[in-house]
């Protein structure tokens, strides 16, 4: 049995909190797409865990995990987490972590670049961590890349990054007047990255078909969410692949018949970070009341996200283009307190009514939220160990996102903790 999980709306839904929950009955967890860009943050055992490359079910001793060709890798940063988690206690090597010897590696000029044409972009800048995931992606599909099995090969490495170096040196010298990168410096230094990771490094594709025609259950873990893909997302205001269902096939090599299920998180409210149109941005005290309850601020880079009601315009419009089968829906126990929870279930746009998500961001920007208020709910939402032990208002919150997007909830989360979920039925 195979399961997806995706992010339903900007990203940071609590994915990692979930696919950590549903990976303690996965054998193997693969991360799909994406890069360091991203954070997962998982409580296990009263330890909170920052996860950006390696999937959440590396917390388990008994866990296959895999990082998919769809992955940007940059090797510093991989193996900068593994030293990590091993100093947190966590066993790290090649039985419980393998890395597609197709992934692409990002190089020291995709960082320089991407920091450097955000900066030339001034206040039209997108927003990005400067990772360089833009960068890496683009040499990708401009068929320059270089990949994890380039890095293991020193002749052929060698060959791309002196062919690479050549454009990229000129671009960031005559383009962005800035210093030129060595070519030994960076050579040696990426050798030394090679020697560590060779090991972990494989055909993960195959793997990944073996375990499923075995019977395995297979856990695809994405970063990032709906909203932040490259097609269907806020563009240009989005990241450089594929978050949605869809992009586990090219990220982790497998066919579509070969996906069961696919889970969608979602926060109880709507969050997102950067810059781009927001219809249900809360600017007044409930908007700081979300950010500082729900602890708003980014994994990777700390930045405190923009917070508004949850908007099922959203959701409905995730839940078409993934097909999903569940909800998970976290953080609900963040509302608590409130004397009334607004939902979106519409957007007003020059006078017409729509429930439908648009590719305008210029269109967005005009969009009025329609609402629903519900009362709210106590923080007693936080003991339920099932759903009938929820607050009532809360159940009739929820009952209602099932009805306005057609799709059932599976789970809910009411804390930080494994312990804070409720299974309400089959995910």
């Amino acid at each position: 049995m195979s399961l997806v999980v995706i992010g339903a709306q900007w990203g940071d839904e609590g994915k990692g909190k979930i696919t950590d929950f549903l990976a303690e009955n996965a054998d193997v967890v693969v991360r799909y797409q994406g890069g360091n860009n991203a954070g997962h943050t998982v409580i296990a055992n009263n330890k909170k865990y920052k996860l950006h490359l390696i999937p959440s079910g590396i917390l388990y001793d008994d866990k296959l995990c895999i990082i998919g060709n769809g992955v940007v890798v940059d090797p510093k940063a991989l193996l900068d987490e593994i030293e990590y988690l091993k100093g947190e206690g966590i066993r790290v090597d090649n039985k419980k972590l393998l890395i597609s010897d197709r992934a692409h590696v990002i190089m020291p000029y995709h960082k320089i670049i991407d920091a450097l044409s955000e900066k030339k972009r001034g206040s039209k800048d997108i927003g990005t961590t400067g990772k360089g995931i833009g960068p890496c992606y683009t040499d990708k599909h401009e068929r320059v890349g270089i990949r994890i099995c380039d890095l293991l090969n020193k002749e052929v490495f060698a060959e791309k990054l002196k062919m690479n170096l050549e454009v990229k040196n000129k671009l960031i010298k005559e383009i962005y007047e800035d210093e030129e990168l060595n070519f030994d410096e960076i050579y040696n230094l990426y050798m030394g990255y090679a020697e560590k990771l060779k090991d972990f490094v494989t055909d993960t594709s195959v793997v990944i078909y073996e375990k499923i025609k075995e019977g395995k259950k297979v856990l695809f873990e994405g970063a990032q969410g709906t909203l932040l893909d490259i097609d269907y997302g806020t563009y240009p205001y989005v990241t450089s692949s594929h978050p949605v269902s869809g992009g586990v096939c090219i990220g982790a090599g497998i066919g579509p018949t070969m996906i069961d299920r696919v889970v969608g998180v979602c926060k109880a409210y709507t969050t997102r970070v950067g810059k781009g149109p927001f219809p249900t941005e809360l600017f007044d005290e409930i908007g700081d009341f979300i950010r500082n309850k729900g602890f708003e601020y980014g994994t990777t880079t700390g930045r405190a996200r923009r917070c508004g009601w949850l908007d099922l315009v959203i959701l409905k419009y995730a839940a078409r283009i993934s097909g999903l089968t569940s909800l998970a829906i976290t953080k609900i126990d963040t509302l608590a307190g409130l004397d009334k929870v607004k939902v979106c279930v519409g957007y007003e746009i020059e006078g017409k009514v729509i429930d439908n998500f648009p590719a305008s961001l210029e269109d967005l920007a005009k969009c009025k939220p329609i609402y629903k208020e519900f009362d709210g709910w106590d923080d007693s939402v936080q003991r339920a160990k099932s759903f009938d032990e929820l607050p009532e208002n809360a159940k009739k919150y929820l009952r209602f996102i099932e009805e306005y997007t057609g799709v059932r909830i599976s789970i809910i989360s009411v804390g930080p903790e494994r312990e804070n979920t409720i299974v309400v039925g089959k995910y």
